[in-house]
C-alpha cells in the first residue's frame, strides 16, 4: 500500500490470483466428482460469499468509518460468535474453561490491537465490522465441514473463485476503491518489484494460509481452530519485527501472552468437554 496500492486492489489481487493458482488443482481433484460440488453448493457459496469476499469487503468498508484497530478487534470476535452459535444450535453449553479461555483471548486481542472503544463511533463502521466477524466465523465453520466429501484444496479453490467474482464486481462498480501501481515496495529494508510482493501475498498469505486453515479446522473442529486463529496477531507482531523493523509495545507483548493463555485454555476446555461426552455415552 505504501507503493500506491489501495487496500481494495491488494485484496482483489490477492483473492483473484489465488483462485487462478488453485484453478488447475481444483479441476483435477474434482474430475469425475462434480456431484459432490452440486450437493455442497450451499457450503461453497457461504464460504466464498461470507468467509472470503464478505469478510474482506466488510472490513475495508468498516475502516472508512472507524479506526482499523477497532475494526480488526470486532472482526476477530468471530470465534466468540461461532462458540455462542454452536451453543445455541446444539443446546450444549461451553465448559467454564472454554469461556475463561475466550475471555483471556479477547483481552489479549484488545491489548495487541491497541483498540480503545470511545464515544462517537460511526454505527456503519460497527455494522460492517460485525459483518466481517460473521465472515470470520463462517471461515472456520464452513472449513470444518466434511460431510460434503470435498478435499480442502478444491474446497478452498471454489470458495476463492466465488469470492474473486464478488470482489471484482465490487471494484468495477466503485464499491471498493481500486488503484494499483508497478512501483517497488520495501520489505525487510530491501526494495522488491511489485510482482514479487504480490506473488508472496498470493502464494503464502492466501493459498497456503487458506488451505492450511481449512485442513486444520477439519482436524481441530471449528471452535478450537477459530481460537487458534488468534495466533494471527502474534505472527503479525513477529513478521512486523523481522520484515518492517517495527517493535511491539509492552502492552502488545502482554496481549500476546493473554492470547496464548486463552487459546491453551480453550483447547483444554474442549478436550475435557469431549471426554465427558464420551464417558456419558
Amino acid at each position: 500500500m505504501d507503493a500506491g496500492w489501495t487496500p481494495g486492489a491488494a485484496v482483489t489481487a490477492r483473492i483473484s490470483l489465488a483462485a487462478l493458482v488453485l484453478l488447475v488443482p481444483t479441476l483435477l481433484m474434482l474430475r469425475g466428482s462434480w456431484d459432490l460440488v452440486r450437493r455442497a453448493w450451499g457450503s461453497v457459496l457461504i464460504f466464498g460469499v461470507l468467509a472470503v469476499a464478505g469478510c474482506q469487503l466488510a472490513y475495508f468498508l468498516a475502516v472508512q468509518f472507524i479506526p482499523p484497530s477497532l475494526a480488526l478487534l470486532i472482526e476477530f470476535t468471530g470465534p466468540v460468535l461461532l462458540m455462542f452459535w454452536s451453543w445455541l444450535r446444539t443446546r450444549i453449553a461451553p465448559s467454564a474453561l472454554t469461556l475463561v479461555g475466550a475471555a483471556l483471548a479477547l483481552i489479549g486481542l484488545i491489548a495487541v490491537s491497541g483498540a480503545v472503544v470511545s464515544g462517537g463511533l460511526h454505527p456503519l463502521g460497527i455494522l460492517f465490522a460485525l459483518i466481517a466477524a460473521v465472515g470470520n466465523a463462517s471461515y472456520f465453520a464452513m472449513g470444518a465441514k466434511t460431510d460434503h466429501g470435498i478435499p480442502p484444496i478444491p474446497f478452498v479453490g471454489l470458495g476463492l473463485g466465488v469470492g474473486a467474482v464478488i470482489l471484482i464486481l465490487a471494484g468495477v462498480t466503485g464499491l471498493l476503491p481500486f488503484a494499483a501501481s508497478s512501483a517497488p515496495g520495501v520489505v525487510a529494508g530491501q526494495s522488491f518489484p511489485a510482482w514479487v510482493i504480490v506473488t508472496g501475498m498470493v502464494l503464502i498469505s492466501t493459498v497456503l494460509a487458506y488451505i492450511l486453515g481449512v485442513a486444520a479446522s477439519r482436524r481441530l473442529g471449528a471452535t478450537v481452530s477459530s481460537f487458534t486463529g488468534y495466533s494471527e496477531p502474534l505472527f503479525g507482531i513477529l513478521w512486523t519485527i523481522l520484515l518492517l523493523s517495527v517493535l511491539p509495545t509492552g502492552m502488545q507483548w502482554l496481549g500476546a501472552a493473554f492470547i496464548i493463555a486463552g487459546v491453551a485454555t480453550v483447547r483444554i476446555g474442549e478436550l475435557r468437554s469431549a471426554t465427558r461426552q464420551i464417558r456419558s455415552t
